[in-house]
């Protein structure tokens, strides 16, 4: 199976070309990127644990999807795609806002994207892919703020840097 590529991009989000994942990740070099945030009508967040076999971070928890886009696919498509292949239930995103982010890991690889943050609103259970998903949870956004400072190490890079942003968005 060929390994997924990802599409590398220039400060303003244009396609320069295609790289594998995993050598882009090593190289750390910039790339189109996504992260789904699903809130429920008391507006809890859907949290995911990543699967304890992941290449990084696993076992942590995140938001409730994130991935990148393939060639052609635009943002709000590749959303809806994983989440229904991580989470098992599709819903209508909207883009809130877009920003770039560098997240080495103790693996040597490192996060280097241009993430489009979405936006989308589910009250049911997922059916989780196991493959990708050990567990997933409601919580609050106040408790998830006051966990990522107390415990930092229960969340992945990432989520904590995309959720401080989230949250002043969503409280704005």
């Amino acid at each position: 199976m060929k390994e997924e590529e990802v599409i590398l991009v220039d400060r303003d989000d244009n396609p320069v070309g295609t790289m594998p994942k995993m050598e882009a990740h090593e190289k750390a070099v910039l790339h189109r990127a996504f992260s789904v945030f699903i809130l429920n009508k008391e507006g809890q967040l859907m949290l995911q644990q990543r699967a304890l076999h992941k290449y990084h971070s696993p076992g942590l928890w995140t938001n409730t999807c994130c991935s990148h886009q393939r060639s052609g696919e635009s943002n709000l498509d590749a959303g809806v795609r994983r989440l229904y292949e991580e989470m098992g239930f599709e819903v209508p995103l909207d883009e809130l806002f877009s920003f770039i982010y560098k997240a080495p890991f103790d693996n040597g690889l490192t996060e280097h994207e241009l993430d489009h943050v979405m936006l989308g609103y589910y009250d049911g259970i997922p059916e989780i892919n196991k493959e990708e998903v050990a567990s997933w949870k409601w919580m609050d956004l106040d408790q998830v703020a006051k966990e990522i400072k107390t415990t930092p190490e229960h969340y992945t890079v990432w989520f904590k840097i995309i959720f401080d942003r989230f949250y002043k968005h969503i409280k704005a």
